[in-house]
């Protein structure tokens, strides 16, 4: 049960509603209920669900690696909603059973990225020059930005869920 109460769908304002609406249609949001707790301030939800579409909908990372990276967080902030809902059909269970920078399965871009994202989840302090060396190598300057920013929002939208205990209906999405 969600510590905060969630606003019903019906009760928040329009636009917020409309992004909701937007966001499970292209599988962006996995559970309304964050939304819904986040809705007491709609401004800021909407903020948030609009920071969130420019990734999942227009992003420059391509949606396999924006998924491992998201579902690599989630497992660290062990957000149940991030854990559950699946955001892109590239990735299969087969990569999540072995969801790990080290994993030969992964191509040396998504190693790049999963690498820096379990660092940025667990041990951000060791991000150095070496490692923004090693990304470079793989990614341009403006898609390195983009990994920083959606990690940064995938940390926080995980931590905020967990402490929140926003997340009682999540089902899972294929």
């Amino acid at each position: 049960m969600s510590h905060i109460p969630p606003i019903p769908l019906a009760d928040l304002p329009q636009p917020l509603r409309d992004a909701v609406a937007r966001g499970t249609a292209t599988r962006m949001l996995s559970s309304t209920v964050p939304v819904r707790v986040w809705g007491h301030r709609p401004a800021a939800a909407l903020a948030w669900l609009n920071t969130l579409d420019q990734f999942h909908n227009h992003g420059l990372l391509d949606s396999r690696l924006r998924e491992l990276v998201r579902l690599r967080i989630a497992a660290i902030t062990t957000c149940k909603a991030c854990q559950l809902g699946r955001k892109s059909d590239d990735v299969n269970d087969d990569d999540i059973a072995c969801l790990a920078s080290d994993n030969a399965r992964f191509s040396v871009r998504e190693q790049a990225a999963l690498r820096y994202a379990e660092l940025f989840a667990g041990d951000y302090t060791a991000i150095d020059e070496a490692i923004f060396a090693e990304l470079g190598k793989w990614f341009s300057v403006p898609e390195v930005v983009e990994l920083n920013m959606f990690c940064a929002l995938m940390l926080a939208g995980g931590r905020m869920t967990y402490v929140q205990q926003a997340y009682e209906e999540t089902i899972p999405i294929k």
